[in-house]
């Protein structure tokens, strides 16, 4: 009797912990609601398969959607770690190594040009070879083009596919020496066209095989439908505010729910397919991939990539930087971040969780120590990296103890 009492009192307890984070993630994505930073949202925290707390919450604005796990939404960057995984993926297959120069498959960067520190000085040929780590990590140089006006292959030009995009690219200088610092920029684009040349296949027909199929991940890819259409998310765009002759007031020329300011359009049949910023996805599918990085590279008895591999990738290379004064506590791995020192942090989240965001706020984090992932899916702009952080430290104040 005593021992079905301590069991009963036991289930109790992982009850009452389970609704607990349950409310306190519902409850962050309410708060982001009512204080204008996101609309309708989506928000959930698994341990694999296993449901811990799933919410969706809706903003009821004029023109906005309510969200459910089939919603499709505009990834952007959270594209970067299909991408990865796709070249770990032909890592496994033996088609490369990170060493090894870029130009060996794609031969237009073989003449790479460097910019000087000096603005004034020209052009000169750069010493360091540019290695297809360099891409991995974000330590090749490039960055991101033509996004404020200026210069560059910009990815929102209409390219007529990723090969005539790329050869514009490489033809580009690169900021610095190859692998000597960290650029946040289009390295994923063009793994993608390494991809292509390494598999021989167009780049969505590889991440389909390798990862897509096998996840069951049925409504990620470069292409949105008419009938795809009716599933995506609009745009929330945060009222700008004005310092007015009566104080603060809402910028009433600002729209805040759109169905414009795509900058990708997604037309059906693309080939210009950006490993960078190009996919859709759903809240279902996007688990799908998450569960399969928290299993060691296994989604339902298929080993997609191998330990070792995962390993590689969510292995800091660039390690916590100054950012405005103060380190994050966050390094660099293979275009995923990984917390090094949690207690800069401060969210409660351990040492050695990964994963990455999308411009449009869906952001993911993968935990290995507790077994567990966060998902966190919107639309709205502009970007911050504070939602995921305020997310995480929902989930891990009330998190039960292990």
């Amino acid at each position: 009797m005593k021992f079905i009492s301590t069991l009963l009192i036991l289930l109790l307890n992982q009850a009452v912990a389970a609704a607990s984070l349950e409310d306190s993630v519902r409850t962050y994505q309410e708060a982001l609601i009512t204080h204008g930073v996101t609309g309708s949202n989506i928000a959930g925290v698994f341990k694999g398969s296993e449901v811990l707390a799933l919410s969706a919450v809706a903003s009821d604005l004029p023109g906005d959607k309510a969200i459910t796990e089939e919603t499709i939404f505009p990834i952007w960057s959270m594209s970067k770690p299909v991408t990865i995984v796709a070249m770990m993926v032909l890592l496994d297959q033996g088609k490369y190594s990170v060493d090894e120069p870029v130009a060996m498959y794609l031969p237009e960067f073989a003449d790479l040009m460097c910019r000087p520190e000096d603005e004034d000085a020209d052009l000169y040929p750069c010493e360091n070879e540019l290695l297809i780590e360099h891409l991995l990590t974000h330590r090749s140089g490039y960055s991101y083009y033509g996004i404020v006006g200026g210069e560059g292959p910009d990815f929102r030009y209409p390219y007529t596919d990723l090969e005539d995009y790329i050869r514009h690219v490489a033809y580009w200088p690169v900021e610095f020496e190859p692998g000597t610092a960290y650029l946040y920029g289009i390295n994923q684009a063009i793994l993608g066209r390494l991809v292509e040349v390494l598999s021989g296949k167009t780049f969505f027909e590889f991440l389909s095989e390798a990862i897509f199929t096998p996840l069951g991940m049925k409504d990620t890819k470069f292409e949105l439908t008419d009938a795809d259409r009716a599933r995506f998310q609009p745009l929330y765009r945060k009222a700008q505010l004005q310092l007015g002759v009566n104080g603060i007031a809402p910028d009433e020329g600002t729209p805040r729910i759109t169905d414009q300011y795509d900058d990708l359009d997604y037309a059906p049949g693309t080939k210009k397919q950006l490993g960078g910023e190009g996919l859709v996805s759903t809240f279902s599918d996007y688990r799908k991939f998450c569960e399969m990085l928290l299993n060691g590279g296994v989604y339902n008895g298929q080993q997609i990539i191998s330990k070792a591999s995962l390993d590689l990738m969510t292995t800091t290379v660039t390690p916590p930087q100054l950012s405005g004064g103060y380190s994050s506590g966050f390094g660099f791995a293979y275009s995923v971040f990984n917390l090094v020192e949690p207690a800069l942090d401060g969210t409660g989240s351990p040492a050695g969780i990964f994963g990455w965001s999308g411009a449009h706020n869906t952001h993911f984090w993968i935990d290995p120590s507790n077994d567990i992932y966060g998902l966190f899916m919107t639309r709205t702009t502009p970007f911050s990296f504070e939602i995921q952080k305020h997310f995480r430290a929902a989930v891990y104040g009330a998190l039960p103890a292990p």
